[in-house]
């Protein structure tokens, strides 16, 4: 393989095995999620989860605790307090997501600011805000993949409900579907991806695997099961190139600083979406002409 595509070393790195490995994971099941979280208009929310997820993980730096438990327990926390504000309805979910972003953002600040003033915390900050995948241990990884197989186990068994009551709320209650316990569910859903991402890109950006995949392959204008084949493409694919872009950036100059891991999935991310609009406006001009 070209030396300027894949640096010496990679195949045989431990590290970029386990990264590698639990970023596409990840990707795959966030897409997954994410697609009916775009569906449901619910990114707002992902959003919310995601700082709550930020005072977990800073929560658990402080303590001594594992970043995953932290990052995934702060996120279902929050989401248990939106459910108990009330998101039934678009206002009702709005106030619950604010409250839960401002009360997460306050708590985020704090546990941030006591790991600051412990020394031998310096780099608890950095992974809490915007993670490292070389960091992450094969303990980890075992336990991303547990939960991920649940997280799918469940999304499968409520998948065709919620998506009825995505699509038709009124409708689904009157065919006798419980929509309120299926949005409950959901919720913890995300809750837990958001969390599980936050490993991969950090908790500040964890939400981009969320929504930038599915918001890509909505974009295609394809029938339901092609977008979830699309979406699940895209977020892998930007998961792995961008754990192989940050090894290869090493070498990129004398210093031999890596770029972070969660600002090349997030930049790959990015470019699927300008591609992907691109490959749209280029489609309309030649139905134009």
């Amino acid at each position: 393989m070209p030396h300027w595509l894949v640096e010496p070393g990679l195949w045989s790195n431990a590290a970029v095995h386990t990264g590698v490995t639990v970023g596409v994971v990840v990707a795959v099941v966030s897409a997954w999620v994410g697609l009916f979280t775009v569906l449901r208009s619910q990114s707002f929310a992902g959003h919310a989860l995601a700082d709550v997820a930020t005072a977990g993980g800073a929560g658990a730096g402080l303590f001594g605790w594992s970043p995953l438990a932290g990052f995934v327990s702060g996120a279902v926390l929050g989401a248990g307090a939106m459910e108990a504000i009330g998101v039934e309805r678009v206002r009702q979910r709005d106030v619950a997501t604010g409250v839960v972003l401002g009360a997460a953002t306050g708590l985020s600040a704090l546990f941030l600011y006591l790991v600051s003033l412990n020394s031998t915390n310096s780099g608890t900050t950095q992974l809490v805000l915007f993670g490292s995948l070389f960091l992450v241990s094969s303990t980890t990884l075992w336990i991303v993949l547990g939960v991920s197989v649940v997280l799918s186990l469940v999304l499968a068994v409520i998948g065709r409900p919620l998506l009825f009551a995505s699509v038709s709320p009124d409708a689904a209650r009157a065919r006798g579907v419980a929509v309120s316990r299926v949005a409950v569910l959901f919720t913890l859903v995300m809750a837990v991806t958001v969390g599980l991402s936050a490993i991969v890109l950090g908790s500040v950006l964890s939400t981009a695997l969320l929504i930038g995949p599915p918001a890509s392959a909505l974009r295609l204008g394809r029938g339901l099961a092609q977008t979830a084949f699309a979406s699940v493409a895209l977020g892998a694919a930007a998961a792995a190139l961008g754990v192989v872009v940050s090894y290869d950036s090493f070498y990129w100059w004398p210093s031999h600083r890596a770029l972070p891991v969660s600002f090349c999935v997030v930049a790959l991310i990015i470019l699927e979406l300008a591609l992907v609009n691109l490959w749209r406006w280029h489609g309309a001009r030649r139905e134009a002409a």
